[in-house]
């Protein structure tokens, strides 16, 4: 039998931890789920997931299944934990150490009003209508991101691949620097592994460097620079993305690595490269480890990926036919968060009788 890790207290409306063996199962990175319970991140609660699970399993302890009592349906407690409500809660413990993160005392500490049944049905029949459109819009941008992929391996497969790495940069291929994450602002940020995505970089993990990491540190970051990351699963090591500035002084980890590219190659081209199915199996075959969790690439293996390096205007060539479907990817993505914002506003607004 599964014990509930979390529950929620539907006569109080409050959400409140069950201590059980599935808490100390969280000590090993894990937590006890059932078909019916909500999961989201508790880490960086504006970037969190929220999910209705189907399953019989465990979830990683930077998530927290909650499980609904019987007079909370589990459709009302997902949207409740998208709701703009929560989110300024959750977002307002960031202050304590400058790490957004909500804790079980905090979940222990929120408050909202709890509807009869038939009333918390009709919520989530209206959330419903714009989780559909949100869907529909997800689809979209999946359709669109094939498409680009699809284009980018096309237009790159015109050119020969005779050229390496090392003959497209300037500079040596340096990694970062990883020092202990600071509990509080200090004025330079740093890059977690998680801003290098499938779809490039993100700024989604961004922590706290310590007060003696200096403007000049050698892994600070400039905006247009390009990273690579050495390490991660086999699925995911070598991802790239040109980083973008993010509002303050920022140092890349040690399991990236900065590639700033030559006069004759253009960064994006170069990222796109790097990007493309051609690569992404170099990379994949070129990295070693024992565990399939954590495999790295050398960077001898990095200088010697083969690379096309046409002139700089096939280069621009390429890059407008792919930044023209960019244009549409962002247009989509623009339309799924205005869905968002709406679907957390409507909690609110319907809870308060507004809507």
């Amino acid at each position: 039998m599964l014990l509930a890790p979390d529950h929620v207290e539907p006569r109080t409306g409050k959400i409140i931890k069950q201590e059980s063996a599935a808490d100390q199962g969280a000590s090993s990175g894990k937590y006890a789920v059932q078909p019916g319970d909500v999961i989201f991140s508790k880490i960086r609660p504006a970037l969190r997931k929220v999910a209705l699970a189907d399953f019989f399993g465990t979830c990683s302890a930077d998530m927290y299944p909650l499980r609904p009592g019987e007079e909370i349906t589990a459709g009302f407690l997902s949207a409740l934990l998208l709701s703009e409500g929560f989110s300024r809660y959750a977002e307002s413990l960031s202050g304590r150490t400058g790490i957004p993160k909500v804790n079980r005392s905090d979940l222990a500490g929120y408050h909202f009003p709890l509807p009869p049944m038939e009333e918390q049905l009709r919520i989530v029949e209206v959330i419903d209508a714009v989780s559909a459109q949100e869907r529909t819009t997800e689809a979209s941008i999946a359709k669109l991101k094939s498409v680009r992929a699809g284009t980018s391996s096309a237009m790159l497969d015109e050119f020969a691949w005779d050229h390496t790495l090392v003959d497209a940069t300037d500079d040596a291929i340096r990694n970062g620097f990883s020092p202990v994450e600071s509990e509080v602002w200090t004025g330079v940020q740093m890059l977690g592994l998680g801003c290098l995505t499938s779809a490039g970089f993100e700024p989604a993990q961004l922590k706290n460097a310590p007060s003696f990491v200096a403007a000049d540190h050698a892994a600070m970051l400039r905006d247009g620079d390009l990273l690579m990351s050495r390490a991660n699963t086999r699925e995911l090591v070598g991802l790239a993305g040109v980083y973008r500035d993010v509002g303050s002084p920022c140092i890349y980890p040690d399991l990236m690595m900065r590639i700033r590219p030559s006069r004759n190659c253009a960064v994006n081209f170069l990222a796109a490269v790097l990007m493309s199915s051609r690569t992404r199996r170099y990379v994949r075959s070129a990295a070693q480890g024992t565990s399939e969790s954590m495999v790295k690439i050398s960077a001898n293996a990095v200088r010697r990926i083969p690379v096309p390096l046409p002139s700089l205007d096939e280069q621009a060539r390429v890059l407008a036919a792919l930044s023209s479907l960019s244009r549409q990817v962002d247009a989509e993505v623009g339309e799924l968060a205005k869905l968002q914002a709406l679907k957390r506003g409507l909690v609110d607004d319907l809870l308060a009788g507004r809507a």
